[in-house]
């Protein structure tokens, strides 16, 4: 059963209002009076409030007139239908209701038939307006589903070898995209899709993929990418720009918590020309494969210095203490697993992030330092110039690609 229609009626004489409520039948075509209003002010104030459907305004009335309440009604309840009811058969309102293109102009004293035929005309239009709604935002769905395919199967031909450089850059100016190789790769691995007999299979798997790119293209909303899926389900992003560690936690977090299951995000970074993507994506997918099956404590732990690593006081003893284990432990798990120090992982975080600051900001060294999580300046400098081989000043002048994750 469709909901009924909210209907306000403005009028400053009582009995006028009256007259309206009580001589049609607002069930019948589908409506209800919500409430009743005796000046322009108040009924601008309870439309609003009760977001209504269909104002029944009398254009002669005390504080503020029909018209600018009208105006108003228009700027700030778009879908409201307006019926101007009137004791003036004067041209001049006519033409200014015509102009704020209102349902009807009804002459006082108002005939309950006549009204009601109105009322029904309108009720037709706005019922008419939402399925139309409706219709688009299917429609608008099944666009959105497909150019993810289509894009996919872009992605999937280049990161196979497929195409030349040409058909490469008039892929990328049709999706409005930079004419030249992505900055990053990022990798989403979902343990639920890959364990021998997987939790999620068949026509399940395919939505459940399509809402896990769903919430990355919403979290990188901002960002300039593409997403596509191999056979086994793992997802990629192809990221044009510098990405936030923050934002990749989010896209983590909101995977697990929405869709209940247990997300990795891997990232690199990538140089080199439009022939360089295949040989990076198949290098990088078998080094994901490897680092996923390192501890799932390993990858928690990693997943947690990310959240936190601009943090000065993170140390390896908080992030034991947050999984509940020993440091002693964690430190040679985290050895083991990614071939690195916990010191390693931070530091590697940092720099990037600083990077990135160098490059789009005119924040001073000393600002950035203590961005990153440095409290001195001198140490960070001292960090920078070990990892990317400049001073970050000498950095800003000049080109120094990014460190490999």
């Amino acid at each position: 059963m469709q909901p009924l229609l909210k209907v306000l009626i403005a009028d400053d004489e009582p009995n006028i209002r009256e007259g309206i409520r009580y001589s049609i039948d607002w069930h019948e075509i589908g409506m209800e009076v919500v409430a009743e209003a005796e000046d322009g002010e108040e009924a601008l104030e309870l439309a609003l409030k009760y977001e209504v459907d269909v104002l029944l305004a009398d254009l002669n009335m005390p504080i503020m007139n029909g018209l600018t309440l009208i105006k108003n009604i228009k700027e700030n309840l778009q879908k409201c239908r307006v019926i101007i009811i009137s004791g003036h058969d004067e041209f001049s309102y006519a033409q200014e209701a015509l102009r704020l293109e209102v349902e009807d102009y009804i002459l006082k004293p108002i005939k309950p038939d006549s009204l009601t035929e109105v009322l029904k005309k309108v009720h037709y239009k706005l019922q008419t307006q939402t399925a139309q709604r409706k219709y688009l935002e299917i429609a608008s769905n099944h666009i959105s589903q497909n150019t993810l395919f289509i894009q996919e199967q872009f992605c999937l031909n280049w990161v196979e070898g497929n195409l030349t450089d040409g058909k490469i850059k008039e892929q990328l100016d049709f999706w409005g995209l930079p004419e030249e190789l992505p900055q990053l790769l990022a990798v989403v691995r979902i343990q639920e899709l890959e364990i021998k007999q997987p939790l999620i299979q068949g026509t399940d798997k395919e939505i459940f993929i399509y809402m896990v790119k769903k919430i990355i293209l919403e979290v990188l909303e901002k960002q300039q990418k593409l997403v596509f899926s191999d056979e086994s389900g793992q997802l990629f992003i192809l990221v044009w720009g510098y990405v936030q560690e923050e934002a990749l936690s989010k896209i983590e977090k909101r995977i697990e918590s929405n869709l209940n299951v247990s997300p990795t995000l891997f990232l690199t970074s990538i140089t080199g020309d439009f022939d360089s993507l295949p040989s990076i994506y198949q290098s990088y997918k078998k080094k994901v494969y490897e680092e996923f099956q390192v501890s799932p404590i390993v990858r928690r732990a990693k997943n947690y210095i990310r959240e936190q690593y601009t943090n000065p006081e993170l140390t390896l003893e908080s992030v034991a203490q947050q999984l509940q284990i020993s440091s002693v432990y964690l430190s040679r798990m985290i050895k083991q697993g990614l071939g690195t120090s916990f010191v390693g992982i931070v530091t590697e975080m940092r720099i990037k992030k600083a990077m990135m600051l160098l490059n789009s900001t005119n924040l001073q060294v000393n600002e950035i330092a203590e961005q990153v999580g440095y409290e001195s300046q001198h140490y960070f400098s001292t960090s920078f110039k070990k990892v990317v081989g400049v001073s970050p000043n000498q950095y800003r002048k000049g080109a120094v690609l990014l460190p490999n994750e």
